[in-house]
């Protein structure tokens, strides 16, 4: 009676040579990966049959990025490639905007010019009231060129505040400008109106008259200024007659 798989298998020595393995191994060319050689023998004609050599690590790299020549051409391209980059639409929209790329081409900074429509136009304040009207013009920088109201050109107590004293100190301010020579000097004027009085519409009417025509064609801008009240202290208890 054969004895168990357990037994057989205690009853065989726990170290083995591996020279002993080789040989029980049911094929001839179990070897260690240590010592397996370029050759193995083939077990139905015994004859020693060549393994495949691997391919070479520079054959393989050749056959997938292409020889060195063609390394060689591309570094040879690469100026013409940097040329059509400079040429690009990128390269052509920085040109064209405002944006200092002088340090890129390794040049000189380069004073950007402002375009007109950045720059500050000439103001025209018209403040109306029910008491009286203030015209001032200024400068780009807010220097005062000529400030006047209605009082200045004759106008006495309640008459300053009346649609006819607005008019002829809109016309009289006009003409001021004119005679000085300003009109040749402004290009852009911006009308700023605030309050809401009645030389309000009169000074807005004088602009749109063949007095105004001058100024006219230089306003860009209309702007409103008036104060709002927001909050405060107690209005005045209203008049009673």
């Amino acid at each position: 009676m054969s004895r168990p798989l357990t037994s057989r298998l205690a009853a065989q020595p726990l170290f083995r040579s591996p020279r002993a393995i080789a040989t029980n191994c049911s094929l001839r060319g179990a070897r260690f990966l240590s010592q397996t050689s370029t050759r193995w023998e083939d077990p139905k004609t015994d004859k020693p049959k060549s393994v495949p050599a691997r391919p070479k690590t520079e054959h393989l790299l050749e056959s997938i990025y292409g020889t060195a020549q063609t390394a060689r051409n591309r570094s040879a391209q690469q100026p013409n490639a940097m040329s059509d980059l400079s040429q690009s639409m990128v390269f052509q929209a920085l040109n064209k905007s405002n944006i200092d790329t002088s340090a890129l081409s390794g040049r000189a900074p380069e004073a950007v010019q402002p375009k007109d429509d950045e720059l500050e136009p000439f103001h025209f304040h018209i403040f109306s009231h029910k008491h009286n009207t203030h015209i001032t013009c200024t400068k780009p920088n807010r220097e005062p060129i000529i400030s006047m109201s209605c009082g200045n050109i004759g106008y006495r107590k309640s008459r300053r505040g009346t649609f006819d004293s607005a008019y002829s100190l809109t016309k009289y301010v006009l003409e001021r400008l004119i005679h000085t020579g300003w009109p040749t000097k402004m290009r852009r004027m911006e009308l700023v109106l605030r309050g809401f009085g009645q030389g309000r519409e009169a000074a807005v009417k004088v602009l749109m008259s063949p007095e105004g025509k001058v100024f006219r064609d230089k306003i860009v801008r209309v702007a409103d200024s008036t104060r709002i009240k927001f909050g405060g202290t107690r209005s005045e208890k209203p008049r009673r007659l």
